[in-house]
């Protein structure tokens, strides 16, 4: 019996030792050099840099060790998603200048206001459905789609905007050099695909055809946002035949969100606006 107790005070003087409370500073500062490279090397940089002031933290106010790492996980998730974000606002090549908050949303009727304001949620994405607008020049359609690609960003959602004319450039130099599949591939990956100003400029006819290509593969797998000047009953000119013209139609407007932008030219507000300032302004002179 004497030499089992001897032993267990042995065993609990081992245990003391390398308790919390016996260790001291340099042993401190071992464990947070050693946390530091492993949280660097499981690249976890928002553990690495706030794990020891929050430790310090959680022992003046006595939080628990769930809660402690439970804030620490937080800062983690957060700043993923911020660089998640950053990421797909960089990928998505949305014009900077062209943002929800800097559009005039009075401009529309309060119905279309609204219709875009249901579609900020990206749900229309998981069903794979088109958003078609259309429009006179200076109407606001090119950053209408880019405020709403924006904020789908915002969302963790995956955005590419090009205008046609570009798009068709790219297709075509990925068809001659024949990595057309690689092409469409790469932009099957984002949740939208903004096109922005088609049939704004003229196409030929094998341009069109690589469109087309595109639009068939998007088909039902991924949504297509789109601005156009021209109605449907004018999509001939783009597409060149009739056959082509009516697929290409059916695919897109098939799953599809279809608004008409039936506003004043903003450019031309704008416009008329600098004029009668500029009137004004000469007649006080005069005067």
């Amino acid at each position: 019996m004497s030499t089992d107790k001897s032993a267990n005070s042995k065993k609990d003087r081992k245990v003391s030792k390398q308790s919390p409370a016996s260790r001291g500073p340099d042993s401190d500062k071992t464990v947070i050099t050693k946390l530091t490279e492993q949280f660097r090397e499981l690249r976890l940089p928002m553990f690495r840099e706030h794990f020891a002031s929050l430790a310090e933290r959680a022992a003046k106010e006595s939080i628990s060790h769930m809660q402690y790492l439970l804030e620490l996980t937080n800062l983690e998730c957060q700043a993923r998603q911020e660089s998640k974000i950053a990421r797909l606002m960089r990928q998505s090549r949305l014009p900077t200048s062209k943002t929800w908050r800097n559009f005039d949303w009075k401009r529309f009727p309060l119905q279309l206001s609204r219709q875009m304001e249901s579609l900020r949620d990206g749900t229309f994405l998981d069903r794979r459905e088109n958003l078609l607008l259309f429009g006179k020049p200076g109407t606001g359609k090119s950053h209408c789609l880019c405020a709403l690609g924006e904020q789908l960003v915002q969302r963790g959602r995956s955005i590419l905007f090009t205008t046609c004319s570009l798009l068709v450039q790219q297709l075509l130099v990925a068809k001659r050099d024949l990595r057309l599949p690689k092409l469409i591939k790469k932009l099957s990956r984002f949740d939208g695909l903004i096109i922005d100003d088609l049939g704004y400029v003229q196409q030929t006819r094998e341009e069109m055809e690589v469109l087309f290509t595109l639009l068939a593969e998007r088909y039902e797998s991924g949504s297509v946002l789109l601005t156009s000047n021209l109605p449907f009953s004018k999509w001939e000119q783009i597409f060149k035949d009739a056959m082509t013209t009516a697929a290409a139609i059916d695919r897109l407007v098939h799953h599809s969100v279809i608004l008409e932008l039936n506003v004043p030219s903003y450019r031309l507000e704008k416009a008329k606006q600098n004029g009668e300032r500029k009137s004004k302004s000469s007649l006080k002179e005069e005067k």
